[in-house]
């Protein structure tokens, strides 16, 4: 597995990670733990070194479940979660990043990941209540204590990349970047160029229909977040299918599926940009990996980016609620 830099930070990591939300939530039934453990554990073994958790996934037991699985490799595995919401009793779930409830979420993740030092932390959305100075003042001295090793950002503005920055250098931003939602290459990728910062994009295979297995008969769980999601609708993802006829095009050329031409794509934007697909399965966790192989040649990115730039992609990635807290 190709490695990869994430900006000026030193954080060396896969060229692609493994996002592990679904292994416990948001994606229909629970899959089986021991099940994900063995996953986890055989992403390692192929070569995965980068791993994203949070608090809020389960909450908790995502972490749980990924400390669990990494504690036989830790010294080879980075591990990356997130602080940023009222959790524990008491707790309202909404945002909190005040400096206390920050030192309070490091605490508690270092326990659940079995570790003695958070590797990436990441403020998972922007709090309007607290100067994002205050947050990175408080990660920096977490930093100090030697309880975490990295600063990110997850889903901010690039003011508010900037003012972190001055405070405690960003060592990667996290937000969701795929050919079919591209507002970071605006302003938020220039950002992390210009500073130095790793850029990392979930949901690279946009919540699984970029792989070519959904279409608007597809059904979903009854707890699957998707289906909130305007982007899900069945007349959204009919009218989204030329974005994975255009990957499966360029698959054929490839010999490689339409997910593997879409982590390709990203691979080949930056060289500080590094992927977390998220899996439950050992073939789609190994089609992911096998999608640092696949080079697209300069020809291939104008070819990709002249044929999307025709394509209308239909439907809010979020309710319009949840799209106005992101991005701050």
């Amino acid at each position: 597995m190709e490695m990869r830099r994430l900006g000026k930070s030193g954080l060396e990591v896969s060229a692609i990670g493994l996002g592990c939300m679904g292994m416990n939530h948001h994606r229909g039934p629970a899959p089986d733990r021991v099940e994900m453990i063995g996953l986890a554990r055989a992403a390692v073994e192929r070569g995965v070194t980068f791993f994203d958790t949070a608090e809020v996934y389960g909450p908790f037991t995502n972490e749980e479940l990924v400390g669990e699985a990494l504690q036989p490799f830790r010294k080879g595995v980075v591990i990356a979660t997130k602080f940023g919401y009222d959790l524990g009793p008491g707790g309202s779930g909404g945002l909190n990043s005040r400096p206390q409830r920050i030192r309070q979420a490091a605490e508690d993740s270092l326990k659940r990941l079995r570790v003695d030092a958070i590797d990436l932390f990441y403020q998972h959305r922007v709090d309007p209540d607290v100067p994002i100075e205050d947050v990175a003042g408080a990660v920096k001295d977490l930093i100090a204590e030697g309880k975490v090793k990295h600063f990110g950002l997850s889903e901010p503005g690039p003011e508010t990349i900037r003012r972190a920055h001055a405070v405690q250098p960003v060592a990667a931003v996290q937000s969701e970047y795929s050919l079919w939602w591209r507002l970071p290459e605006a302003d938020v990728v220039p950002t992390c160029e210009e500073l130095g910062i790793g850029f990392v994009p979930y949901s690279p295979l946009g919540r699984g229909f970029l792989t070519g297995k959904i279409d608007e008969t597809t059904p979903f769980g009854s707890n699957d977040n998707r289906t909130t999601l305007p982007r899900f609708t069945a007349e959204a993802r009919r009218a989204n299918r030329p974005v994975v006829d255009l990957l499966a095009r360029i698959g054929d050329q490839k010999r490689a599926t339409p997910a593997q031409i879409a982590l390709a794509w990203l691979l080949a934007q930056r060289p500080w940009i590094v992927p977390i697909p998220g899996t439950t399965k050992l073939d789609r966790l190994e089609e992911n990996i096998a999608a640092a192989s696949v080079k697209l040649t300069p020809d291939d990115l104008r070819s990709i980016d002249a044929a999307a730039s025709e394509i209308t992609v239909a439907g809010d990635r979020y309710p319009q609620e949840e799209a106005e807290r992101t991005r701050r």
